[in-house]
Formats: structure tokens, C-alpha cells, sequence
């Protein structure tokens, strides 16, 4: 199958190349820069530009977008034009090629405001049925995006899947609260309701491309299943160390022999089961395997995810963080 990657040069779209390469699939990469993945230098903004790549094209793995960080380096124009009208030109020209599957990288973040509950109240159980509440231009745009893949099933019979994805980057948080914390040391925590290693993200897009002629439109939660569940929600609002501590009894030792800590709450839960019973996805990085490598001494992230590293957002650096916010 000839696989048109988009963002190939970016974390994920670099992953799904160097996965697809190992494949007997042949992967196309397109991407606004040059890099070793990328067949096609260009923007999805650029109609002709697109329609010049999508032929012979198969299916469609589409990660390229204007991510949160650059919330507030860029015009909310560009998000628009990125993340909607790019998206829209690869769904016109994806039916006109006669794609048999079209998968789109979105976000939890299309949730927005309702991650976030009031001061003191139990923690969020986020299912695919929460509604989305944006809360940047960045969220906004991901979800329209969401919108025209369910309008082109729709009206046009694409297959299109879309993917919410957790975190998966490795770069430093831009929360100065949460820098307190060791990088390593948060992003491990994360692993209990909010990130995914990028292995796992991949095999769940590859399953996606494989089942969306047969499932035609859906939306899906991708994050490391959480050992959480709804009984838990008060008590992660309050003591999130001692919900841990039950499910995982001997994560406190290993913590401290390398100074770490706890968050103290959980605001919400990403809920994989869709995920699980309806693409057959089995991630394999949750908090308890990550903990196992730690106390073996070993790297804890995949090895798909140790070879993409680190890529940052921005050429330029920023004084009080790893890149401003909005």
C-alpha cells in the first residue's frame, strides 16, 4: 500500500516513517521542511501542491499541524490555514484519488476546558462522549479539523479515523509549575492519565489505516490505559500518591532512590477502552511497565522513541521557558 505521510519530519510523522520503512508498505513523506523522511517539501495549505501528492496514493496518515506551542508565536491565521484548510485540501484531493483510508492525528486538547475541573472536585473520567470545550486557537482548529473528516464520510463515503492523541513529545513542560519537577520524573507520572510512548501512538495509527474501510468514521482516545478507574476520581482530586501506592505498591521505593515524587492530584483520566475493543490496539507502555524498566535500570521509552529524540517546536529560545503561551 502507498502510505502518504504528513508532518513527516515532525515526532510522530517521523516514527510512522521509520515504522512504515521496516513495512511492506511504501511510505511517502510530505512536509513544509527537508529532512530524511520527507519525499515532499511543500504546505498542505498549497491545493496543487497536495493533489501533485496524493497520486497513487492509498491511504493517508495525516500528523501535520500547527501544534499548542506555537499558540503564541503564530497568527491565529495560520492556524486556520494549517490545521482547517490544510486538512481540507487533503480530504478533497484524498476523494478524488480514491483513498482507501484516511487517518487524522488530533488531540486531547480538543477537550479543552473540560480536562479541568472546579478546585476540589473529583478528577475528569475523559471518554470519546466528553464534550469538547476549546480553549485556544489551537484546540479550536484541531476539532473544526475533526468536523470535515466526519463531513467528507459523510457526504463523500471517505473512511476517516481520527485519532486523539495524549503527549508523547519529550520536551520540557511549558507549566513552571510543573518543571519543579525532574523531566523524566514527570513525564513518568503522566503515564498514569495523560501520555503515551510514540510506539504505541504508531501502532495504533497503522491499525486505524487497516480498519477504517470496515469501521468508516470514528473518534478514539489514544493513551496508555490508566490502571485508574471511575471509583478512584475523588481521591486522585486530593491524594493521587495513595491511589498509586494501591495499584502500585513498590513505585515509592524506586522514586526514592532517585529523589522523585508524586503528583499530588489528578485533574483527569483519558479512557482507552474504544481504542482497545474496537481497533485491537494493545499499547505496551503504562506506568507499570515503565516502573519495571526503572527498577531493571533501563530506558524506559521504546526504541522507536529513543531513535526520533527530541526535535523541539521553535528555532529560536525563550527566556522563561521551553517556548511561551498563550
Amino acid at each position: 500500500m502507498r502510505i502518504l505521510v504528513t508532518g513527516s519530519a515532525g515526532h510522530l510523522g517521523e516514527a510512522l516513517m521509520r515504522h512504515l520503512q521496516t513495512s511492506h508498505h511504501q511510505a511517502v513523506g510530505l512536509d513544509v521542511k527537508a529532512s530524511p523522511f520527507t519525499h515532499h517539501v511543500g504546505s498542505i495549505t498549497e491545493g496543487r501542491f497536495v493533489k501533485e501528492c496524493m497520486q497513487g496514493v492509498e491511504a493517508v496518515l495525516h500528523t501535520a499541524t500547527l501544534h499548542k506551542p506555537h499558540v503564541a508565536t503564530h497568527a491565529r491565521q495560520d492556524f486556520v490555514d494549517t490545521n482547517i484548510t490544510g486538512t481540507l485540501n487533503l480530504l478533497e484531493e484524498a476523494v478524488s484519488a480514491g483513498v482507501a483510508s484516511f487517518v487524522f492525528t488530533s488531540t486531547t486538547s480538543a477537550f479543552g476546558r473540560a480536562l479541568t475541573p472546579p478546585a476540589g472536585a473529583p478528577a475528569v473520567w475523559i471518554t470519546e462522549e466528553v464534550p469538547c470545550l476549546p480553549k485556544n486557537i489551537y484546540g479550536a482548529t484541531k476539532l473544526s479539523a475533526e468536523h470535515l473528516c466526519e463531513l467528507f464520510h459523510y457526504k463523500n463515503g471517505l473512511p476517516c479515523i481520527v485519532l486523539r492523541t495524549s503527549r508523547f513529545f519529550p520536551e520540557e513542560d511549558d507549566v513552571v509549575a510543573r518543571r519543579t519537577y525532574d523531566n523524566d520524573n514527570l513525564k513518568i507520572n503522566e503515564y498514569l492519565y495523560r501520555r503515551i510512548d510514540i510506539e504505541d501512538a504508531v501502532m495504533a495509527h497503522m491499525l486505524a489505516v487497516e480498519k477504517a474501510p470496515v469501521i468508516g468514521f470514528d473518534r478514539y482516545i489514544i493513551s496508555a490505559t490508566s490502571p485508574f478507574i471511575r471509583d478512584d476520581l475523588p481521591e486522585l482530586g486530593r491524594d493521587a500518591a495513595s491511589v498509586v501506592r494501591r495499584c502500585f505498591p513498590d513505585y515509592e521505593g524506586e522514586y526514592a532512590r532517585r529523589g522523585w515524587s508524586m503528583v499530588p492530584t489528578v485533574d483527569r483520566v483519558y479512557v482507552n477502552g474504544r481504542a482497545r475493543a474496537q481497533l485491537e490496539w494493545k499499547p505496551r507502555y503504562d506506568f507499570g511497565y515503565v516502573i519495571r524498566r526503572l527498577c531493571a535500570s533501563e530506558d524506559y521509552r521504546s526504541p522507536l522513541a529513543r531513535s526520533v529524540g527530541s526535535k523541539g517546536y521553535h528555532a529560536e529560545s525563550f527566556s522563561k521557558g521551553p517556548y511561551p503561551t498563550d
